[in-house]
């Protein structure tokens, strides 16, 4: 079923948009976090195009549990429904354990759709993850899946152009010399730095001069290489 699921969700993403892929040789083998930004109800769609496996935890606001579409197709999918606004506890023992035998875990930090369709602040739930089960994160940076813009196209019977970029795993160790509130949000920051790093300046939003993310352009530009080609899906 969730094969089957997965294969009609890009028959439909290929009718109304043109996909582009980077860096989906920076995906592990095993079980990892994926950390993006979200821009609007089309990112969940499109990271099922990032990592076509079966074993994907991906959580969704729990007000779409009696949507007539998202609340049977999100359990058919493998993911969970979690209260975006309290300590979920159970929510977050089924995330766990299924980590644990090698699930993929899929999280917006910022939690919810951007207003601004840059980024916001993020929570600092995916440090935590990171933190207590070991796994690697890895940041996607996603852009042409504002709402605005492919309900506008779609009226115009045009196909969107969404790129989704995946960058190297990293590795989380929270700073021992900080406060736990405090590393989880440094760890935070780093990892939203990175997913800021792909993406278009105007994107960028509340990290666009963040000290991190000025390392790393820095960084980038010392050790510039020509991107590899996309992967054109549709």
């Amino acid at each position: 079923m969730k094969r089957f699921l997965r294969a009609l969700i890009r028959i439909i993403l290929r009718l109304i948009a043109r996909v582009e892929l980077h860096g989906l040789e920076n995906l592990p083998s095993g079980g990892f976090i994926l950390a993006a930004n979200h821009l609007g109800r089309l990112d969940s769609a499109i990271l099922y195009y990032v990592i076509d496996r079966d074993d994907v935890i991906m959580p969704v606001a729990e007000k779409y549990k009696t949507h007539w579409l998202f609340g049977p197709l999100v359990p058919a999918l493998g993911g969970l429904f979690i209260n975006r606004f309290d300590a979920d506890i159970n929510a977050i023992r089924d995330i766990l354990r299924r980590m644990k035998k090698g699930g993929i875990f899929v999280i917006a930090p910022e939690g919810t759709r951007s207003k601004t369709e840059s980024l916001q602040k993020a929570h600092s739930g995916v440090a935590f993850f990171a933190a207590k089960t070991g796994a690697p994160v890895v940041p996607v940076a996603i852009t042409g899946t504002e709402d605005r813009l492919v309900v506008e196209n779609l009226k115009r019977l045009r196909r969107s152009h969404i790129v989704a970029r995946a960058g190297k795993p990293i590795q989380v160790r929270l700073d021992e010399t900080l406060g736990r509130d405090e590393a989880l949000e440094a760890a935070t920051d780093d990892i939203m730095c990175r997913i800021a790093l792909m993406l278009p300046e105007r994107y960028r939003g509340v990290y666009a001069h963040h000290p991190h993310l000025e390392r790393l352009l820095k960084s980038e530009a010392s050790t510039l290489h020509p991107e590899p080609q996309p992967i054109e899906v549709a």
